[in-house]
């Protein structure tokens, strides 16, 4: 009880840490799912897919020990899942032609770019997530105009794919922003 209570005055971090051990353990979970339903996965599947899950929480795992506001981490988290997401549907199917795909992990390595010179804080972080929006968005652009179109998807669904992860990039720029208006003085370095 005292240990809960403790933790209560450090804004429920008892409770987060419920959350956090769930997560990791959905993670495992997930991880362990081919092995269990007989997918046909190699070891470089499975590494690859381990690399894809864990690096992420790995890193909101930093972000949630950095700050305790809510809004950045639900911008940070909701960053990490799209490009997890996008990494995966790249890699897994493809979105455009390959030389296409190519454009949307160079549109997330402007993302990575600009979170290390955002140095993390929140405003910045908005800048970056928004510029990995514009790049994400160039990426479909280019790959449309320039016919980059596989049998397996249509115009319309490189469009609704597309817009989807821009979607929430800008999700993320605005939490972040908000997060920036809360308590900028905090994120000074």
């Amino acid at each position: 009880m005292e240990e809960m209570q403790g933790t209560a005055k450090d804004g429920g971090a008892w409770r987060m840490s419920r959350w956090r051990v769930t997560t990791w353990g959905v993670a495992a979970l997930i991880l362990l799912l081919p092995l269990a339903t007989g997918a046909p996965w190699t070891g470089s599947d499975f590494a690859f897919a381990g690399i894809l899950l864990l690096v992420p929480l790995g890193i909101y795992e930093l972000v949630v020990r950095r700050t305790g506001d809510l809004t950045y981490r639900t911008g940070a988290g909701i960053a990490l899942v799209a490009t997890v997401l996008l990494l995966w549907v790249s890699g897994a199917v493809g979105i455009a032609d390959s030389e296409a795909d190519l454009l949307y992990f160079l549109a997330l390595a402007v993302g990575v770019v600009g979170v290390f010179v955002a140095r993390f804080r929140p405003q910045r972080m908005a800048y970056a997530m928004f510029a990995t929006a514009l790049a994400l968005a160039s990426a479909g652009a280019a790959s449309l105009v320039a016919g980059m179109v596989p049998a397996r998807n249509s115009a319309s669904e490189i469009l609704v794919i597309t817009g989807f992860f821009v979607v929430l990039f800008i999700v993320s720029a605005l939490l972040f922003w908000e997060a920036a208006r809360g308590e900028p003085e905090r994120w000074a370095v």
